[in-house]
């Protein structure tokens, strides 16, 4: 398997370090946290496609092309004085031993609904910490997010922070209706909203019966583009 963890990290850092440096690679020097989220971006999607394809080798490339992304900008952090590599991977660490008291506690649990609750609950306990106001449960659901995947993600965490949701039942109810309203028309603005309600009811459906819709519908639009 070639060098440790530690050292193929540290090899990276200071390989990335080297192309930022005086007399550097002149494109990486250039480079802001800024420039580099299209590229975070597009090397996240090409790491989704690497394990779509089951291809081991290309899943290790596109792996590291994200952790390089995530190099990159601690190096930039480094420079300015905020933070450095390592200091991602000590708050990450540090994020889940505190989030996983039923591993690294006390803490007891019934299985993997009441380890997602108390996640929820650790993560607003920490939010509230010098903040007189409490966050939203899905405050930390970014709004950029992709409208089907963030539906997807506002509802889970609306699920496990105890917030009552649409019940399946009522959400089939909804595509019902909101497929009737669309067919009889009604003008764009209408049909925008009825889609809406389509497909937030889908979303109800499909975390009901623990199916992912992004999954799903790229594998649907995979198997559909094999043929053209």
């Amino acid at each position: 398997m070639g060098c440790s963890c530690k050292e193929g990290v540290r090899r990276l850092e200071e390989v990335v370090a080297a192309l930022r440096a005086p007399g550097g690679c002149p494109w990486d020097r250039e480079q802001t946290v800024e420039s580099l989220k299209p590229f975070l971006i597009e090397e996240a999607y090409e790491l989704l496609d690497a394990i779509d394809k089951k291809d081991v080798a290309l899943h290790q490339e596109e792996l590291g092309d994200v952790l390089l992304q995530v190099a990159l900008q601690a190096q930039i952090r480094k420079e300015e004085g905020a933070f450095d590599l390592d200091a991602v991977a000590h708050g990450i660490a540090d994020k889940l031993v505190r989030r996983h008291p039923h591993v690294f506690g006390d803490v007891e649990v019934s299985g993997t609904a009441e380890v997602l609750q108390n996640w929820e609950a650790i993560k607003r306990r920490e939010g509230k910490q010098g903040d007189e106001k409490p966050k939203s449960p899905v405050a930390g659901v970014p709004a950029a997010l992709p409208a089907l995947l963030r539906a997807q993600r506002v509802q889970a965490k609306c699920a496990r922070s105890g917030i009552p949701l649409q019940t399946a039942d009522a959400a089939r109810e909804k595509i019902v209706t909101a497929c009737e309203r669309i067919f009889d028309g009604g003008g764009d603005a209408a049909a925008t909203i009825n889609f809406g309600e389509l497909l937030f009811a889908l979303c109800t459906v499909a975390r009901e019966g623990r199916v992912d819709l992004e999954t799903a519908l790229r594998d649907t639009t995979n198997k559909y583009t094999e043929g053209l």
